[in-house]
């Protein structure tokens, strides 16, 4: 059955091609056609059911309006930089800071070593990137993340997150491997002391044979914790290797709460050498991950439970009819990623599903919305204040488990306009996420118009995270023309 038909490449040659999305046996795919290589049929959401629950919460935005070019005569994803035909903002920017690093990963979409030569943009060519970023209208980028290679491999690091911070990033985030951060336990004090908001480490499981680097890790978490620097696990999963410790890692990350906000589990994506028997035997899709997780949290933590990113796009909405203010809006395509909330309580895990009725709460928050869109400007704050009272009457669980605190920090934040409530909130929590970033097998023209996520590149531009990692490879490109002489490690 046809689903939808949209655009995606050819897996050997990489040539646009036009794509059905199609749904057999209970599963998604994704079919094209290469004049040249033939036919080729791709595994897109393992879950038919659950495509249909996320396309409920499908939100387009309305882009950037100041994009870097008009729409190129070549089409999307040819002549790459933000354009008129992308339909989101910039939500968190990727800088590359080098490509050097001291580990050598097989499914690592970045290695010096492989490539032969240094991409390690200068610090003055960085800032420029970060004001490009800030320039955005009609917000700025919000958020930054430095990545690589392992960007703790440069030692102007924590003057680079100073320089972020300067310019006016809320939240600024490092993709490390941590080694760094555990061999020197001062380290974490410089990049707390210059801004660091979030350490994004990589983490693949709790065992040995899933994480090599588990010794390092837990250094690493220990010496982060003694600060209250705030860390996200983040696992690239692969069917077959570590699939089978998601729950583990789930319990150990609110084991060590204090410090672990949360886990954004990355299924892998097939952006090196692949072969299509790889791409088979190890690939998850964002539905099987949340059955993994259900299982291996004995049910707590449900399928379910998963909402798409863009569920949250009435709190924005409402949030700017209220202050009048243009307010960032995850208008991610609903495919790309799913997330869900968890309490940490003596008790155990408590879902936030136990605690509010989620769909009434984002039905209420819509009117809230509509009601205060409609009536202007007058009893701004009453209409505000109404609407909590019904948001808790209308939200409520059988359970009505700490329903009443939760609510208290929603009504703190969107009343008093108070968003530490929501740090208050977020230090009580453990956020459990996925992003499905895409390769040339399940690559969706689609998805790439409505990223959030971008890289920015020393020539200023902002590109697509999937479209900088695969299709046209961009990041190869971008590396070669600003390529270094090898450095010796």
């Amino acid at each position: 059955m046809l689903i939808k038909k949209t655009q995606s490449l050819c897996p050997t040659c990489g040539r646009v091609l036009d794509a059905d999305v199609v749904e057999e046996e209970g599963k998604v795919w994704l079919v094209r056609t290469c004049p040249e290589h033939g036919a080729y049929r791709g595994l897109y959401w393992s879950d038919a059911e659950m495509y249909r629950r996320f396309d409920a919460y499908e939100r387009v935005g309305g882009g950037i309006a100041n994009p870097q070019k008009a729409s190129s005569p070549a089409g999307c994803p040819n002549d790459c930089g933000i354009c008129q035909n992308h339909k989101s903002t910039t939500l968190l920017a990727n800088i590359d800071l080098t490509n050097r690093c001291n580990l050598n990963c097989d499914f690592c979409f970045a290695n010096a070593r492989a490539c032969g030569f240094v991409y390690e943009p200068t610090f003055d060519q960085i800032v420029e990137m970060l004001r490009m970023l800030r320039e955005e209208k009609p917000v700025p980028t919000p958020a930054v993340q430095f990545s690589g290679g392992e960007p703790t491999m440069r030692d102007d690091l924590p003057e680079l997150i100073r320089k972020a911070k300067e310019l006016g990033m809320s939240q600024v985030q490092v993709a490390t491997n941590g080694i760094r951060i555990a061999r020197e336990p001062d380290y974490a004090m410089q990049l707390k002391e210059a801004g660091l908001s979030t350490v994004y480490l990589h983490f693949d499981g709790v065992t040995k044979e899933t994480n090599p680097k588990l010794a390092s890790d837990r250094q690493a978490i220990e010496n982060c914790e003694r600060l209250g620097m705030g860390m996200v696990l983040v696992p690239t999963v692969i069917k077959g290797r570590n699939d089978h410790e998601v729950g583990a890692i789930i319990r150990y990350a609110a084991d060590h709460i204090k410090a672990i906000r949360g886990v954004n589990f990355q299924p892998v994506a097939f952006t090196g050498a692949a072969s299509e028997d790889d791409v088979k035997r190890e690939r998850i899709t964002i539905p099987e991950l949340a059955e993994r997780i259900e299982e291996q949290t004995d049910g707590v933590i449900r399928k379910e439970y998963f909402y798409p990113v863009p569920c949250v796009v009435p709190i924005s909405e409402l949030v700017e009819a209220y202050t009048g203010k243009p307010q960032i809006t995850f208008t991610t395509h609903q495919h790309c990623g799913a997330a869900t909330y968890v309490f940490v309580t003596e008790e155990g895990l408590v879902p936030v599903n136990k605690m509010v009725n989620v769909e009434a709460f984002f039905e209420s928050i819509e009117k809230m919305e509509a009601k205060l869109t409609k009536g202007g400007s007058l009893n701004k704050y009453v209409t505000l204040v109404e609407g909590v009272k019904d948001l808790y009457t209308s939200t409520r669980t059988a359970e009505q488990t700490n329903t009443g605190e939760f609510m208290k920090l929603i009504g703190k934040t969107l009343i008093a306009q108070n968003f530490e409530a929501l740090r208050e909130f977020h230090w009580n929590a453990l956020f459990i996420g996925t992003m499905h970033f895409m390769d040339r097998y399940n690559y969706d023209l689609s998805r790439v118009q409505r990223c959030c996520i971008h890289y920015a590149t020393p020539d200023g531009r902002a590109i697509p995270f999937c479209t900088y990692n695969s299709g046209p490879v961009y990041r190869e490109k971008v590396w070669k023309a600003f390529a270094q002489p090898q450095k010796d490690e």
